[in-house]
């Protein structure tokens, strides 16, 4: 049997760039890597950029982070109150329309707490993102369901500013017509 003449469907696989930001000990590390899975039914190949800094002094570079990323992942850890003070500096420097989550990580260490849950609310209402608490060593499940919130923000996103573009480029009330070219074609 052969395969000539068959058409393959083009590949619909959407590309996400997501940057994992926070400062040294909050339960990262110093990546780059690929990983594949359904989003709302629809395959996506992410690519993660989980930055780590040496110091909480030391920053990424923001405009070329904003340029990269298509979402932004701010970590820090309830136990470490350098490290969200660190993901507020980080933040002032990452303005921009890139959808974002916060995440407290670490709630399995509850008894070294040193910011509350009420804290993390606020920061993430002065950032207008969503806020989560989970624990990475004990609930891998919890970082996988923020990862999917953020990544069905960024492709709702992505898909209205398609539209958008789409609409200043035909403009929004224009509705087709058919051309001379459309008028020449056999009738069915």
């Amino acid at each position: 049997m052969t395969t000539r003449g068959i058409r393959r469907k083009k590949s619909t696989l959407t590309e996400l760039k997501i940057a994992i930001v926070g400062a040294p000990g909050v339960g990262k590390s110093e990546n780059r890597y690929k990983h594949e899975a359904m989003v709302d039914g629809e395959p996506v190949l992410f690519e993660l950029l989980d930055t780590c800094p040496k110091t909480d002094n030391e920053f990424p570079n923001a405009a070329e982070l904003v340029q990269w990323a298509d979402g932004l992942l701010l970590v820090y850890s309830i136990t470490d109150r350098n490290s969200f003070n660190y993901i507020r500096r980080a933040k002032s420097d990452l303005q921009s329309d890139t959808p974002v989550q916060l995440v407290a990580n670490k709630v399995d260490m509850v008894h070294l707490r040193q910011v509350s849950r009420d804290e993390g609310e606020i920061l993430a209402k002065d950032f207008e993102c969503k806020f989560s608490e989970v624990s990475a060593a004990d609930h891998v499940d919890q970082v996988a369901e923020v990862f999917m919130d953020l990544c069905k923000e960024v492709v709702a996103s992505k898909r209205k500013s398609k539209q958008s573009l789409l609409e200043r480029m035909l403009g929004s009330s224009r509705p087709y017509s058919r051309g001379k070219s459309d008028s020449n074609l056999p009738k069915d």
